[in-house]
């Protein structure tokens, strides 16, 4: 194992470049690869996988290019960061197309709720929810280090995962509902934000991943 290298996992969506250059920013002396190879991904010290665009879409590219077996592997053996679709993936259904997802974490990817989209003055939210938003910390994390509570974050998503376990919340978000936009467990922590587009705060949290020794 390259214990020097980060692969960021490339199934052909997903904001690779802008991931990459955020995670080459504060991790100088980390060889940054964007890769399709699986082999590369199993023989990286650390693993992000980023994405954008719709669920289908993602499992459909992640199964053809051979990569979803070596996701599941290092979600399982090493510091795994899942961000936006890359954390969705990683709960056992979408309903975004009606698609199972990777299964390591129980639970379920919803579409925000058509009759709950109103904030507290009982003007209407847009579906996509999209800009900046505050991220309640659900518990002290080392990824969360130097991130003040209600740190705003940016996000692009219509659906959002509903955890079947509430020990992995690792932080929350009030859109109309109040939705889980963090999950921690072991070596995992995925985010339904996006930190390359988080200014400050999201390259503290990518800093964080890149020295987190879970």
């Amino acid at each position: 194992m390259q214990m020097k290298t980060v692969a960021i996992v490339d199934y052909g969506m997903g904001n690779l470049r802008s991931v990459a250059k955020a995670v080459e920013h504060v991790a100088p002396g980390w060889q940054v690869q964007v890769t399709a190879d699986p082999q590369a991904v199993a023989a990286a010290g650390r693993v992000v996988v980023p994405g954008q665009g719709a669920m289908p879409d993602c499992m459909r590219e992640l199964n053809a290019r051979g990569l979803a077996a070596a996701v599941v592997r290092a979600a399982h053996e090493k510091p795994f960061l899942g961000i936006c679709i890359g954390l969705q993936m990683l709960f056992e259904h979408s309903e975004e197309g009606d698609v199972p997802g990777l299964g390591i974490l129980p639970g379920q990817v919803r579409r925000f709720p058509d009759a709950e989209m109103h904030d507290a003055a009982g003007v209407r939210l847009k579906v996509p929810h999209m800009g900046w938003n505050q991220v309640r910390q659900a518990a002290a994390h080392p990824l969360w280090q130097g991130i003040a509570d209600d740190t705003r974050f940016y996000f692009v998503h219509s659906y959002y995962v509903e955890p079947a376990a509430p020990d992995v919340i690792a932080g929350s978000t009030q859109y109309g509902i109040a939705f889980t936009s963090a999950v921690a467990r072991a070596n995992i922590f995925a985010v339904q934000f996006h930190p390359e587009k988080s200014a400050t705060a999201g390259l503290r949290l990518l800093e964080n991943f890149m020295h987190w020794n879970p």
